[in-house]
């Protein structure tokens, strides 16, 4: 049991879910004899290293040592707790996450209650909405239609001070919750007041959908400021979260492009024109997790801002946020806007078709790169050409180490006429060799046996002749025995998701990642004649035991049971391993 989640749904789901299809639809794989090779999305390569079993249902990266179920992919990859990759798989195939009594070791904050709440804001807002002819006029204007406003919960947060607080504040514990969520501010003599008045509002979701924050947008320009969104809280990190980027995923089952513009409702007239691709931060500078995100939705990202100089400054921000995650097979894209315009405006001027023109020619990150760089030096002098390779050589460094790198280092060498003399890591050029297995004892070859093929599990019949061994690993491998033998059809990942809250389980990882040669067949004698071994382990050891003891000691049951030890021929290959 991990958690509140049954480990039969453990079972089930790792069973209904292919661990190919889940990490193909975020890293390209190629595939290579019997299973599938990428360059390892946790670290920098040029070789890849990055191998996904079909077989075992299980990931490893010979050059990390990252490796694991789908369920753990989820959680490294997308930076998930253990509940949230579960309920995210789960969705994927249709199945809902049961909860039951049990036990955490490590408990995780219940925030149910404010998730709840901050979904009822939303659903309060959105029945103002309709109550307040303004607000209603000002959609008119922006051409919002019903199903734009319902897709993106759209509400009005009326004038007063006691709104959110009189209609959802009717207890202490709500108030708390209001507080704790950014819904309220407190006053100078501590009395509460709605931190939203008189605007339209704009629920913010995370990627499962819950609403998390709100953003607020005044109607009027002598109102200011202009847009106001939901201070940092439990569950809100401005720097961390992207406008729209639930629904951009919703809207597209293979997403190949996400454009990030400057407004919600810049975002908002895009999907309603059909280009349902655009998101926005959240009053912010593009972080470096932003850009993580935004890689990790689609391997095409377009930045697109005014064309003025604060949106140059945005642009060159957000550049400098994702040179560290342009590995291959990622690219990024600068659009600028002509003056006066914005995504909003131009989409209902020009259409979807219009816009999408303005996307294909936007400029590469290359270019804008070397341009920007270029703005203000003189390159007919050296001095000039000189100043632009100063420039750009630190910044090229930080580019991950591949085919992106070399050829922004070549340009930098055709623009200049100087060598980009990059600080290269070594480490990054070895090539990656797949190990050879590592001879190891007895009982752990046994496991990796087992892990490799949990179907042996059923040949063995209980009482395990082996488990009275006094020897590390022993009563492990008994454990699985057990649950492999009372879980027919049980995968390797599935096997080794049962000890995820144990201390077995890097351990049972690292053991399942390692090569286990030879054919099922071999695999399945292999396993079993290993069992063999340690019964006649057992038995010298038991009969080492009882023989060290003084006879007139010994128990009748337990002179009978040394007189059948002595009638059995110990094969005198035992203990070479």
């Amino acid at each position: 049991m991990r958690g509140l989640i049954p480990d039969s749904f453990i079972d089930e789901l790792l069973a209904r879910v292919d661990i190919v299809d889940v990490i193909e639809r975020r890293v390209p794989l190629k595939k290579a004899g019997r299973e599938w090779t990428a360059c390892c999305p946790f670290h920098d390569e040029r070789t890849p290293s990055f191998y996904v079993s079909p077989a075992k249902q299980f990931f490893h990266c010979f050059g990390c040592g990252a490796h694991g179920s789908a369920i753990k992919f989820l959680m490294d990859y997308e930076r998930l707790e253990f509940p949230d990759a579960v309920e995210e798989l789960a969705q994927s195939v249709g199945l809902t996450v049961p909860r039951e009594g049990g036990r955490d070791d490590r408990p995780r904050e219940d925030k149910t209650d404010l998730y709840a709440l901050l979904d009822a804001c939303a659903g309060w807002y959105q029945g103002q909405l309709p109550k307040n002819t303004e607000a209603q006029a000002y959609c008119r204007k922006r051409g919002l239609d019903a199903d734009t406003i319902a897709r993106f919960r759209l509400g009005w947060a009326p004038a007063g001070y006691d709104g959110v607080t009189k209609a959802l504040g009717n207890s202490p514990r709500r108030m708390e919750l209001l507080g704790e969520a950014g819904m309220v501010s407190t006053g100078e003599r501590g009395s509460k007041y709605d931190r939203f008045r008189e605007r339209l509002m704009f629920p913010i979701l995370d990627r499962r959908g819950r609403v998390i924050a709100f953003g607020g947008r005044v109607l009027s320009s002598e109102q200011s400021p202009k847009y106001l969104n939901s201070p940092e809280t439990p569950l809100f990190h401005k720097g961390r979260e992207l406008f729209a980027l639930w629904q951009v995923k919703q809207a597209n089952a293979n997403l190949q492009r996400i454009v990030v513009v400057e407004g919600y409702m810049d975002v908002i007239a895009l999907h309603q024109a059909g280009l349902p691709i655009a998101v926005a931060t959240l009053g912010t500078a593009t972080t470096p997790e932003h850009t993580e995100l935004l890689f990790r939705a689609a391997p095409d990202v377009v930045f697109c801002f005014d064309g003025d100089r604060a949106g140059r400054a945005a642009a060159w921000k957000a550049l400098d946020a994702a040179l560290p995650r342009l590995r291959d097979g990622r690219q990024a894209y600068f659009l600028f806007l002509p003056d006066g315009e914005d995504p909003d405006t131009l989409v209902r001027k020009e259409g979807r078709d219009g816009f999408e023109q303005r996307l294909k020619h936007a400029t590469p990150l290359s270019d804008y790169f070397f341009d920007e760089l270029a703005r203000d030096v003189d390159m007919a002098s050296l001095d000039g050409r000189a100043r632009l390779a100063e420039r750009a050589r630190p910044l090229i460094a930080r580019l991950p180490d591949g085919a992106f790198r070399d050829l922004m280092a070549q340009e930098l060498e055709k623009r200049s006429g100087a060598s980009a003399r990059l600080q290269a890591d070594p480490a990054a050029h070895r090539a990656v060799q797949r190990p050879v297995a590592a001879q190891r004892s007895l009982v752990r070859s046994a496991i990796a046996l087992l892990l490799a093929q949990p179907g042996v599990a059923d040949q063995v019949e209980k009482p395990y002749r082996f488990q009275r061994l006094d020897k590390p690993g022993v009563g492990l491998l008994a454990e699985l025995l057990d649950i492999a033998r009372s879980r027919p059809g049980i995968n390797p990942a599935m096997l080794v998701e049962h000890f995820a809250e144990r201390p077995e389980y890097p351990s049972l990882q690292k053991l399942m990642a390692a090569l286990v040669p030879g054919e099922p067949e071999m695999q399945r004698t292999e396993f079993l004649d290993a069992l063999a071994k340690l019964e006649r382990e057992a038995i010298v050891q038991r009969k080492a035991e009882l023989m060290s003891k003084d006879r007139s000691m010994l128990s009748e049951e337990e002179k009978s049971e040394l007189r059948d030890i002595l009638s059995i021929r110990i094969s005198p290959l035992l203990g070479r391993q």
